[in-house]
Formats: C-alpha cells, structure tokens, sequence
C-alpha cells in the first residue's frame, strides 16, 4: 500500500531532488532483490551452506571401499670369505583394497547427522536472508527520511530568505527594526548548518544503502505493499512465528544432529568389522638365486572389538549427552527470543502508527498556526519572530512525521521478519530464487573429482 497521502508531497520533493542525477526510480522491492543478488553476507551464508553439504558425502564415505597402491625398493650388498661379494635387489608394487563391513552403526548414524546439520544451515541461510532484506529495507527508508528532510531544509531556507528580505524591507520603510533583521539572519544561518547536517546524513544513508544493496539509490519512490504481509493480530503472529520461524527450526534441526552424534559416539564401543585384499608383485633378483619374481594375493577378514580405551570414548559419550541438552535449552531460548521479538515488534508497529496519525495532526495545525501568524503579522499583530518560532514549528512537525511514517514502514518490516516471512519467496520479489537442494544434490552422491560443481 502507498505511504499515507501527508507524506507523499515531501516524499514527491525527495523524488526531485533525486531526480536531478537523471536516475531511473528504484522501488522497494527492486532494492531488496539486488540485496537479495548482490549482498556479500549473504553470498557468504550460501557458501558456509554448501561447504555443510560436503559433510554428507563425507559421511557416507564410510560405506565405500578404500583403495591403495604402494610400491617400494631396496637394494642390499655384502661380501664374504670365501663367498665373495654378492647382491640383492628386491622391489615391490601392490594394491590393497579396504571394505568397511560393519562399524557399530557409525556410518548411518553419522549421515544422518550429517543431514540434519545441513537443514540446521539451510534454516540458518533463511535467517541471514531476513536479516539483510531488513537491513536493506531500514537502508531504503533511511534514504527516503533523509532525502525528504534534505528537501524540508532548502524549502526552509528558501522561506527564511524571503523573510531576510522582507524585514529589510520594513526596516527601510521604517516599520521594522535591525532586531527583526538579526533574528531572521540568525535562523536562516541555523537553517543552513542544519541543512549541511542533512547532506551529510543523507550521503552517509547512500554509503550504508550502496554497501548493503550493492548499487547506489536511484529515484526513490516511497511505495511498499509490507502492510498487507501483516498477520492479522498478535495471536496470530506469535502461532505463526513460533511454528514456522527458521531460528526455530534450525534449533530443531540442531537437536536431531546432536541426538546422532551421540549414537555415533557410541558406536566406538560397537565392533568393528573389515575386509582386506591385496594384490603383490616382488621382484627379488639377486647373484646367487634365478627367481624373478613373485605374484600374491591375499583376502583378510578383520574384527575389532573394543574393550578398554581408556576412558576417552566413555567421556565422548558423556560429552555428546551434555550438547545434546545444551541444543534442547538453545531451542527453548530461540523460542523465547522469537516469542519476545514479535510481541516487541507488534507493540513497535502499533506505536509507530499512532505517532504517524498524531504527527499528521501536528502538521495540519502547525500549518494553520503559521498561514495565521504570517496574516496577522501583516496588519501588525504578530512580529517577525513570532514567524520563524511558527515556521521552526511546521519544519520540526514536518520532520517528524517523515521520521514517524519511516518508524512505521520500517516496524512493519520488522514484524513481518519477526513471524519468518521476510524472504524473497513470501515477497514475490522478482529475482532468481537461490535453491539450496541444486549443491546438495550435485555432490551428495559423488565419488570422486575435486571440483565444485560451479567449476572450481
């Protein structure tokens, strides 16, 4: 829905301040997709998920055989009475093969593990992804904000000119005094500084929106449809966040992953069963014997029952149990932490709606209050300060209820994070969506090779 119509007039000057830069106009949903493309924090989190892949793979590595060749050579000399000298040179290559047949469970329980820590990541991913959409929205209305202020202030100092001028005007008819013209002076002096002040805030909004975005603003326009992804009522929110939140389910997820890494300490005091084969060729020439070389193949059947190792898998055991307590009180906490997070953000967004209505209100009558000042003091009832304290007055209700209007869109965004649903997907935003499952699915079952599957 469009920002409320009170806002739209000094959002519309904002729109031509920018429009000197002869910019193409960038919505918010525009911003939030080149975010959602461009953000390094976010690149970062897809590149910590798909090294979390790997430990799939990794796992069921387990269920594979293991392949080695070796290869070694020697050469001995000696002499002897009567014997003489004489000599040997011994080399062999082999291959040995190593097949894991049973290893106290340790292998399904570790993939296991392995999968619930790459949902736990991909839960985490969803999480870093509301985080920067926020950011970038905050950086948006920021610009917004500061561009309307930096329009306030120039059509402030404009207003403060004429008045300059009028007072010298009545001074030289002799209707006014040099006071009238010192007091005009003076806040026309503060007027700029304040307006200096502005720019910079403003460029330092641009720096924060480029490094967030990744491109500079263009021609802002202050249109977002968040207000109509707001849950219903409070109830509502807290049911929705608390079901679906992905801080939530990676807690979950986190609990699944410690569960399994408890079952595969455990395996290390399970037997553990191999086969063995190798394959040998020696070559053993020497001065005294004619043989030449040597073939062998043997087939080996190992089992390794553990029986006392010191105490150390025991520890593991019981140090597994204890961060699988910790991953149940941090699902509990992230439950809380959300629960609170909505609560504070739908008070935060209730507050900020009143405070634009009230700020509105604040501007009509400053308005009035000024319009009046400025007629009464052409027949002498109201003096030159009386003007600028009423048009210091208009200028500060202006700016706040363009700071009011920016708390609200900004605190509906908030909400909207805070049940879960800040994401490119719930948004519609017009962006190819980033599917986690295409990496996973390329190497959970690979083999072999070094390369990533973008070719690295």
């Amino acid at each position: 829905m469009t920002i409320r119509n009170s806002v739209v007039a000094v959002a519309a000057a904002s729109a031509v301040f920018l429009m000197a830069g002869g910019v193409q106009a960038q919505s918010i949903s525009e911003a939030l997709a080149m975010a959602y493309s461009n953000n390094p924090s976010l690149n970062a989190a897809r590149a910590t998920l798909r090294a979390t892949d790997e430990n799939v793979p990794q796992a069921l590595s387990g269920w594979r055989p293991q392949i080695f060749a070796n290869a070694s050579a020697s050469h001995t000399s000696s002499s002897s009475v009567p014997l003489g000298q004489s000599y040997y040179n011994t080399s062999t290559v082999g291959l040995q093969i190593q097949q894991a047949v049973f290893r106290g469970f340790r292998t399904v329980n570790g993939t296991r593990q392995a999968e619930a820590l790459v949902r736990a990541q991909r839960a985490s991913l969803v999480s870093t992804e509301q985080s920067v959409l926020l950011s970038a929205a905050q950086a948006y209305m920021n610009v917004i904000r500061d561009t309307a202020i930096v329009s306030l202030n120039r059509s402030n100092i404009k207003f403060l000119g004429e008045q300059v001028r009028a007072a010298k005007d009545r001074f030289e008819v002799g209707e006014g005094t040099r006071t009238d013209i010192a007091q005009a002076d003076a806040r026309l002096a503060g007027a700029r500084s304040q307006l200096n002040l502005a720019l910079a805030n403003l460029n330092a909004d641009r720096a924060v929106f480029r490094q967030i975005v990744g491109v500079e603003p263009g021609r802002i326009v202050p249109n977002t449809n968040i207000r109509s992804m707001l849950p219903t009522s409070l109830k509502s929110a807290l049911a929705e966040g608390e079901g679906s939140h992905p801080d939530i389910v990676a807690a979950q997820f986190n609990i699944d992953a410690a569960g399994y890494n408890v079952k595969v300490v455990e395996g290390n005091l399970l037997p553990t069963v191999t086969v063995e084969g190798n394959l040998q060729r020696q070559w053993n020439p020497s001065s005294s014997v004619s043989i030449d070389h040597t073939d062998s193949a043997t087939v080996l059947g190992r089992v390794s029952v553990p029986l006392y190792q010191g105490g150390l898998v025991s520890s593991q055991v019981r140090q597994a149990k204890e961060q699988l307590g910790n991953a149940r009180i941090l699902l509990d906490a992230a439950r809380d932490s959300v629960r609170a997070a909505i609560v504070a953000a739908w008070g935060s967004y209730e507050a900020a709606e009143a405070s634009v209505t009230a700020a509105q209100a604040q501007v009509e009558a400053a308005q009035l209050a000024l319009n009046g000042v400025i007629e009464e003091q052409r027949v002498g009832q109201q003096t030159t300060l009386d003007v600028l304290n009423a048009q210091n007055e208009l200028i500060d209700a202006k700016s706040a209820l363009v700071s009011a209007q920016r708390e609200s869109v900004v605190a509906a965004f908030s909400l909207v994070a805070a049940v879960g649903r800040l994401t490119a997907e719930d948004m519609n935003l017009n962006v190819a969506a980033y599917d986690p499952k295409e990496h996973y699915e390329a190497v959970r079952d690979k083999w072999f090779g070094l390369r990533t599957p973008d070719g690295r």
